[in-house]
């Protein structure tokens, strides 16, 4: 059955078939993510540490959309060929953690089992950043355009390595950067897997579900669904219904304001198979159990060492603070 979407989302048809939800994915859309190739990452290292076998490298790299891309490079021992591993931080508002630091210790640890690893600062945690809080604006939707435009250039960055195989490469993210990463899905092959945390993966799934209808009727219909209509092309759903042949990992939380478990299953319906989903009683953090999972999935399917229980216990939990009024 097709039913075709007209009021919030223009040229979206989506297919029901065995439960999961197909978009036609608009080659229109993909193209605003597309960037030059040919420019120069211009990779510069500024500062080196050791944490045993393992290096990070502190690092900058070009962006396309302007200014330099901070970064960690974590590198283990060895000549590899190594998997590879690019990581999204959360951005919860008042975290320490809301930056590449976030999984710099997830990353360390996995190090040893054969993987390098890139973890990127957001556009919101670079220095300079200035937000716009002005309801429906275009430096949000430009922030995220870039976000997955420079998580591209890093992954060029990764496969452009000798000690790294572009066959065995994966995105993580978490919250924004999980949907950050289900746009990738769709946009980019050359990830063989993703693990997206507790993100939002649809928009039509929202607007079916009323999750913006309060804010929809605050900042006006009008202007609200003329502002959807000019950038569906950042609808989530469009792209992550296209992940295959990529693996996608999602994982939820039951202690959750917007993305309960109800509005979970039906962003599930949306991923394309092969796919994986796990709800765990936990906060928007998630918890042990859920980072247990998903570097299991990690060393399935990037053909890794196991990890030892020990190592594993040892990763430092991701502190939740009380949230801010708006805690995006």
């Amino acid at each position: 059955m097709r039913v075709q979407l007209t009021k919030f989302l223009v040229g979206i048809v989506f297919v029901l078939f065995t439960g999961t939800i197909v978009f036609a994915q608009d080659p229109e859309g993909v193209r605003h993510f597309d960037y030059d190739k040919s420019a120069p990452i211009d990779l510069k290292i500024l500062r080196t540490q050791k944490r045993g076998d393992v290096t990070v490298y502190d690092i900058t790299y070009a962006s396309p959309k302007g200014g330099v891309v901070p970064a960690y490079l974590v590198v283990p021992s060895g000549k590899g060929p190594f998997a590879a591993v690019i990581w999204g931080h959360w951005y919860w508002r008042n975290s320490e953690m809301r930056n590449r630091k976030q999984f710099l210790d997830e990353a360390v640890a996995l190090a040893p089992t054969g993987v390098v690893s890139l973890m990127t600062d957001g556009p919101v945690a670079r220095p300079g950043y200035v937000p716009n809080t002005t309801p429906l604006n275009e430096q949000q939707v430009a922030e995220l355009v870039q976000q997955v435009v420079d998580m591209r250039r890093g992954l060029d960055l990764l496969v452009a390595r000798k000690d790294v195989d572009p066959k065995r490469i994966a995105f993580v993210g978490h919250s924004y950067n999980a949907s950050i990463g289900a746009i990738l899905s769709g946009v980019d092959r050359r990830f063989k897997a993703f693990v997206l945390m507790a993100g939002t993966m649809s928009d039509e799934v929202d607007f079916r579900m009323g999750a913006y209808e309060e804010f929809r009727q605050k900042v006006g219909p009008e202007k609200f669904d003329a502002f959807l209509a000019k950038h569906s092309y950042t609808d989530q759903g469009k792209y992550v219904s296209h992940a295959a042949p990529a693996f996608v990992f999602l994982q939820y939380a039951t202690k959750e304001d917007f993305m309960t478990v109800d509005r979970a299953r039906e962003y599930e319906k949306v991923v394309s198979e092969p796919k994986r989903f796990k709800i765990y009683e936990a906060t928007h953090a998630l918890n042990a159990e859920a980072r247990r999972d998903r570097l299991v999935f990690l060393a399935e399917q990037l053909k890794l060492k196991a990890m030892s229980p020990h190592v594993m216990a040892s990763i430092p939990e991701l502190y939740q603070p009380q949230r801010e009024t708006d805690p995006k």
